[in-house]
């Protein structure tokens, strides 16, 4: 048995992964998935994500192939932005409200939820370590989150990530007093400013 070429141009396309819906859309069966997998052309890494053998998986990655619903935010988004140190024991993400996490949660993720209408204010692509692109929120967005959250968030990551974020050449202090309205934490936000510049 040999991976057919649709499969190779869905893996290089991808990172190296390849999900269930991609390879039915380029008509490769659940069935010959099963077939390749069982010859051991295929990884089965989860449910309906699969990856050439040996190849080093990007969890962030084909959890967003699988859930393009979900933004990496809080935490995880200090960690893709450089605001803090600390790599992400569980990846955090936020997903609109009435959004079905029981499986997210199960998989181990830290799940906030957001009004719709809210849910893809500040939205980037941001690259993972793989070189693979995510939908994380942006640097004024993350800090507003953290601040919203600090109750369920270590302090000290979060008083941190403030006066790296302050340090930084690529901020936007316009943009970030706008989201800190828009997100009602305009006053602790204002006061850690003061202090730091």
């Amino acid at each position: 048995m040999f991976m057919p070429d649709s499969l190779q141009a869905l893996l290089a396309q991808h990172g190296g992964v390849v999900i269930t819906a991609h390879a039915n859309e380029a008509g490769i069966s659940n069935e010959r998935l099963r077939m390749l997998v069982k010859a051991g052309i295929l990884e089965r890494v989860s449910f309906g994500v699969y990856v050439s053998p040996g190849e080093l998986v990007d969890k962030m990655y084909t959890a967003q192939l699988r859930r393009p619903k979900i933004i990496y935010s809080h935490d995880t988004a200090l960690y893709l932005h450089d605001l803090t140190d600390r790599d992400p024991i569980q990846y955090t993400v936020t997903v609109p409200t009435g959004y079905n996490a029981t499986k997210l949660r199960d998989d181990s993720f830290t799940v906030f939820t957001i009004k719709r209408d809210l849910h893809e204010v500040g939205v980037k692509q941001v690259s993972t370590v793989f070189g693979n692109n995510v939908n994380a929120y942006d640097l004024e967005r993350t800090i507003c989150d953290c601040l919203r959250s600090k109750n369920q968030m270590d302090i000290a990551v979060v008083t941190d990530a403030i006066k790296r974020y302050a340090k930084r050449k690529d901020k936007n202090l316009n943009k970030l007093m706008r989201m800190g309205t828009m997100f009602q934490v305009e006053k602790p936000l204002r006061s850690y400013m003061e202090v730091l510049l």
